[in-house]
């Protein structure tokens, strides 16, 4: 009631009007928060594709240093080579750590607007008369 009239001045229509005012204003306010918690979890999605990007660009890297070893170790029998070894197996770590990671934040449950749909059903509830 944001006139000031209580109740039992009012009218059926009145009271129905202002209803369907107060309906009208929930519905557009849950939008919005449906609004803003997709958009939330569209940038996780976008911050994972781009872990799972960069892991993926490391990984390559690393299969190019770990070939390179692999090519010296044979040709040197280990004394250079162990230092490009050293290298490939961290690099290789490192980018399997952020594929992880990225495959980790764009599993479905943490893509959907979870509190949007927590308010919808209380607010279904509310209106059931619950």
């Amino acid at each position: 009631m944001d006139d000031g009239q209580p109740f039992a001045n009012r009218t059926l229509p009145e009271l129905v009007s202002q209803l369907t005012t107060d309906l009208a204003t929930l519905v557009r306010k849950e939008s919005e928060l449906v609004r803003t918690e997709v958009g939330e979890k569209l940038q996780t999605a976008g911050k994972a594709a781009g872990e799972i990007a960069a892991g993926g660009i490391l990984l390559l890297a690393a299969l190019g240093v770990l070939l390179a070893a692999l090519v010296q170790a044979l040709e040197a029998f280990m004394h250079p080579a162990f230092a490009a070894l050293l290298v490939g197996v961290i690099v290789a770590a490192l980018g399997a750590f952020l594929v992880r990671t990225g495959m980790k934040l764009m599993k479905p449950e943490n893509l959907t607007p979870d509190r949007s749909a927590r308010q919808l059903r209380k607010d279904a509830e509310l209106m059931k008369g619950r």
